[in-house]
């Protein structure tokens, strides 16, 4: 797929002319890749990701599970979510007008408004710079859907009227959300939330908006690309950092190859295949795309896992071994089994079909191994990569 898009040649001017009528781009527009605007997009918000899987660390190693886990599930649903919205309407309306790329950069200011609030939601729940951040990205498309809607007729136009109206209602719901009391909140942002999902449902209820597979799939595996890198960086910088202050590097060792053996795995389990030829429908490609929701956050809670092993290696966190060892058991098993889900299962046949959910069972049976568990992980999702290789081998 990489190769693929490097070969190809950009289909947009570098130089946009002032305003371009927004119209559908067409299905099966050939050479359609990512353009450079969508690439610094993503980088942007790994930003936010990064704060959101820091903030997480913090939290695990000091045992508070559910504040952590809490924060982490709010921030990250607000990333996505404005990530997602836009990937799929840039592959549908993507004009690379001015106007576009203009409105498109107030969208990475505001998940950068949003990435400053994350370490205050995990701290004291306050939830003023997060939503501040969000709702900047979610006027931001309101505009883009309006434009939209006035080039096109009929019921395309309707679609795009009710996306607007919709994001526009709930912006106004998350602003409500800030007057009501601290007590309220954790009862009131799930129903935001759905408020928020169901908005393309009700959109699009008779006419589906226009979207490339091939367009789609890369924007999602460039996305995983960068929070998998993320991860690595944060794990490097966090075993860096131990060795600095406690010099003990025999014991990080364990933890930092079984941390990158699982990263390295990661990479090689999504990108197996291409996926683009199985997104048939927008029924299909939406299931798809809404379940890289536990795709992206599994794969950013590896890092923060990683960070408090690494913590926990070095007697610096506030829970067991065994503990610190399921913080990256667990997003590591729930990234098997979400990619087979979303993937493997659709390109493999027998044996083959199995293997990745068997390797989240073992993966999540070395966290009893304690604090030799990352490794043993580790271990297991590079055997994982080698017997689907060799499974792939006889099917040639």
């Amino acid at each position: 797929m990489a190769s693929e898009s490097a070969a190809a040649p950009h289909p947009r001017p570098v130089d946009p002319p002032p305003v371009r009528r927004m119209v559908p781009r067409d299905r099966d527009e050939p050479h359609r890749v990512a353009t450079p605007l969508e690439l610094f997009f993503d980088l942007c918000f790994v930003v936010a990701v990064g704060q959101a899987g820091r903030e997480l660390a913090h939290s695990l190693a000091a045992g508070h599970y559910g504040d952590g886990l809490r924060g982490y599930s709010i921030a990250f649903f607000a990333i996505w979510w404005a990530w997602m919205n836009f990937t799929w309407f840039a592959s549908a309306y993507d004009c690379d007008d001015v106007p576009y790329r203009v409105t498109t950069l107030v969208q990475i200011a505001g998940v950068l408004v949003l990435a400053a609030g994350v370490p205050r939601l995990f701290a004291t729940q306050d939830l003023t710079l997060s939503i501040a951040g969000y709702v900047v990205m979610r006027l931001a498309m309101v505009t883009q859907w309006l434009r939209a809607a006035a080039s096109e007729q009929g019921e395309a136009r309707r679609v795009a009227v009710r996306y607007a109206v919709g994001i526009a209602l709930c912006q106004v719901g998350w602003v409500v959300v800030l007057l009501l009391p601290d007590a309220a909140r954790p009862e009131v942002i799930p129903l935001g939330v759905l408020c928020e999902l169901a908005v393309p449902v009700v959109a699009e209820l008779r006419k589906q908006t226009s979207w490339h597979p091939h367009h789609i799939a890369e924007r999602y595996g460039l996305f995983t690309l960068i929070v998998l890198g993320e991860t690595v960086a944060a794990a490097t910088v966090a075993v860096q950092s131990a060795v600095d202050e406690h010099e003990e590097l025999g014991r990080l060792l364990p933890v930092a190859v079984g941390g990158l053996l699982i990263c390295f795995s990661a990479w090689w389990i999504y990108f197996a295949r291409p996926v683009h030829e199985h997104l048939h429908s927008s029924r299909q490609a939406f299931v798809w795309g809404y379940g890289h929701y536990l795709v992206f956050g599994s794969a950013a809670a590896i890092g923060a896992g990683l960070e408090v092993a690494v913590e926990s290696a070095v007697h610096q966190a506030e829970i067991s071994a065994t503990a610190a060892t399921a913080t990256v058991t667990v997003p590591t098993a729930l990234y098997l089994l979400t990619v087979w889900l979303l993937h493997s299962r659709h390109t493999k046949t027998g044996l083959a079909q199995a293997l990745a959910p068997t390797a989240a069972v073992l993966v999540l049976a070395c966290t009893a191994f304690g604090g030799s568990g990352v490794l043993a992980a580790g271990l297991v999702c590079a055997l994982t990569v080698a017997v689907g290789l060799l499974l792939h081998s006889r099917e040639g």
